[in-house]
């Protein structure tokens, strides 16, 4: 008698206690401006091909669906699922939530060129606009230091009204940056996400053009998580770990029993 029950039950455990970390990041995250949440996506490891399909099983017969023994489960990937958070209105004139698809794109340490959905921004010391770690959001705006009010249109203009002036003095447009495939964005922390290979260039435009999303004023996007479905699922992974477990403690049963009576 093998252990190959043993074998397939431990990747079983190994594959819940991945998915509860995802469950346990997206409940952490669910205050978290702009965050996504996670779903962690399953596949079954290789088979081991006993008996082929169609295989000879005598002269003049062959099986009809072969042995195929499965050696367990691991977790394919994380997907992150990109629905539209909640509106929050907050009445800061530097808050802003897209409406829509898109991210807002910010100047990282170091040249790089970093991606959000938190639109939680503010003014630096100079005027420029710039995130809560003090990161210029692009391309590059500057509030002067006298401006009274600040409007911000659905197509990311940005206005600022004077002392002295009549009319709204323009001080540019925040562009909206769109990926052939958003889901290769990678996670970095802080809200922030990178480009890779697999997400493609970024293609910044208009908000509210080519399917970007429009800039929403005085307003932020909440977490799409939500908290009922992560403690089903948290239940449900429980669940899944203690049969699991369980299947382990039995084929440890079955082998002190054939050691001690065999």
């Amino acid at each position: 008698m093998t252990t190959a029950a043993m074998h397939i039950a431990r990747t079983g455990l190994d594959a819940q206690d991945m998915r509860m970390r995802v469950i346990s990041n997206n409940l952490a995250n669910v205050n978290t401006t702009g965050y996504k949440r996670d779903r962690a996506a399953f596949e079954t490891l290789s088979y081991q091909v006993v008996t082929a399909a169609g295989a000879a099983s005598s002269a003049e017969s062959k099986y009809a669906t072969g042995l195929n023994l499965g050696t367990g489960v691991r977790v394919q990937g994380t997907a992150r699922m990109d629905t539209q958070g909640a509106t929050q209105q907050t009445g800061n004139s530097l808050d802003m939530m897209l409406d829509g698809d898109g991210y807002f794109q910010v100047q990282l340490p170091g040249g790089e060129l970093g991606y959000t959905r938190a639109g939680n921004f503010s003014r630096s010391p100079e005027g420029q606009l710039i995130t809560s770690e003090g990161y210029q959001v692009m391309p590059g705006i500057t509030i002067p230091p006298n401006a009274t009010q600040v409007t911000i249109g659905l197509d990311g203009t940005v206005s600022a009204t004077v002392p002295g002036q009549t009319e709204a003095q323009n001080l540019g447009q925040i562009q909206v940056a769109s990926f052939p495939n958003a889901a290769g964005l990678q996670s970095t922390g802080d809200n922030y996400l990178r480009e890779t290979a697999s997400s493609g260039a970024a293609n910044l435009g208009i908000a509210g053009e080519d399917g970007r999303g429009k800039v929403r004023q005085g307003a932020l996007e909440a977490s799409n998580v939500n908290v009922v479905e992560e403690l089903v699922d948290m239940i449900e992974t429980q669940r899944a770990y203690e049969v699991n477990s369980k299947m382990i403690s039995a084929t440890d049963e079955m082998l002190k029993y054939v050691n001690q009576n065999i």
